[in-house]
């Protein structure tokens, strides 16, 4: 087993023996994994990671300073004080500039981070693998393509494109989960089919692009590359309620996610249904990563970086869907603003800026597990 994938295991220290026996109630307590709380809730109960907490709650505190910053900074400096009299409701006269141009804005940017962080973190559990991101394995470019088609063909309006947008990426995940499938999801072949297929998919969106009008085709390539650029209320309230909607499925999935992360035999002793499950949780990755695609572009890497920092800062076993999400929303939120400014009076899109540190970051990662396949090709022998 490799690295990335070792780390997605069980949360057990002494491995599936111990987790067998702590199925018996006597033996609950002293097999909980350290750096764990039970915490009763009614008639059930569920283990609460102390370390992720702790970092649930610094990271919020980073995420609400990034997002004064962001509505303090931009063509007209609006003091902190004005930001806070803004968002409690007071008279204002910076209400403007803060409620209607920055707000709106920042609301799709925190969305979108969010969706795209939970996403990454849903998909990479089940692939046990940190490349398996939509951006990486063609779900984010299923959603690209079929846009921009859409966009070729007269289709601009924002009431419509985020539902395509979903489409897309749901025909293609279904398209790498059907080649993927051999009587089991082998993690390897996953990601190999799905960067395959993003190449293809890629390509077809080029072909939309040359196809189009010359305007339609420049307004697609600025989404392309993520943008929140002119984002406003109109695209953030559908956004929202659709979030909202899925709330219900985040929630079962956080819980369902730590029965994946465990080894098929182990999980199918537990009565896990392991195929239904699993599906279930690509199922609600997807959806959101189309969503934040079809309202901010494909911003790449976000779903790449969030869950995998997220895991790294909680040390745990499984990648921690809220640290994921309050971790893509910053990055989103915080990229967006450095790309309004580091180059001002240019804006860059913020996928650019995503983009850039992302890259080195994937590199890092494959290099990584090379070295780790490497290690271990090298015990066997030995």
């Amino acid at each position: 087993m490799t690295d990335p994938e070792r780390s997605m295991g069980t949360p057990f220290p002494g491995g599936t023996a111990d987790l067998a026996a702590a199925a018996a109630p006597g033996r609950r307590a002293a097999l909980r994994p350290a750096g764990y709380a039970l915490v009763r809730a009614g008639r059930g109960s569920f283990l609460l990671h102390r370390r992720a907490a702790v970092v649930a709650a610094v990271l919020t505190v980073l995420l609400a300073l990034a997002c004064v910053g962001y509505l303090c900074v931009g063509e007209r400096f609006v003091a902190p004080s004005e930001v806070v009299d803004v968002l409690l409701g007071r008279p204002s006269a910076q209400e403007v500039v803060v409620s209607t141009l920055r707000l709106p804005r920042m609301t799709v940017g925190l969305m979108v981070g969010a969706a795209f962080g939970v996403a990454g973190a849903l998909i990479q559990t089940v692939a046990r693998n940190p490349l398996a991101s939509p951006d990486i394995i063609g779900i984010s470019q299923g959603a690209s393509a079929l846009t921009v088609g859409a966009m070729t063909f007269g289709v601009t309006s924002y009431a419509v494109l985020p539902y395509l947008s979903v489409a897309g990426g749901v025909l293609a995940a279904a398209l790498v989960y059907l080649f993927a499938w051999r009587g089991g999801l082998h993690a390897t072949r996953f990601v190999l089919i799905g960067i395959g297929c993003a190449v293809a998919l890629r390509s077809v969106t080029h072909l939309f692009l040359t196809k189009g009008d010359y305007l339609v085709a420049q307004q697609a390539q600025v989404w392309m590359t993520g943008s929140l650029n002119g984002r406003g209320w109109a695209e953030a309230a559908p956004l929202g309620w659709a979030l909202l909607v899925l709330l219900p499925g985040v929630l079962w999935a956080a819980r369902a996610q730590r029965t994946v992360s465990l080894d098929d035999g182990t999980a199918t002793a537990l009565g896990v249904r392991l195929g239904r499950t699993r599906l279930g949780l690509v199922a609600v990755g997807v959806v959101l990563a189309s969503l934040a695609t079809g309202a901010a572009g494909p911003v790449d890497f976000v779903a790449l970086l969030a869950p995998q920092i997220a895991r790294r800062l909680t040390r745990g076993a499984q990648i921690p869907l809220l640290c994921s999400a309050l971790l893509g929303a910053f990055v989103v939120v915080a990229g967006d603003l450095l790309a309004r400014k580091l180059f001002a009076p240019t804006e860059l899109p913020v996928g650019v800026l995503t983009a850039a540190v992302g890259a080195p970051y994937l590199i890092w990662l494959i290099v990584r597990g090379h070295r780790a396949r490497g290690r271990a090709a090298a015990g066997g022998t030995a």
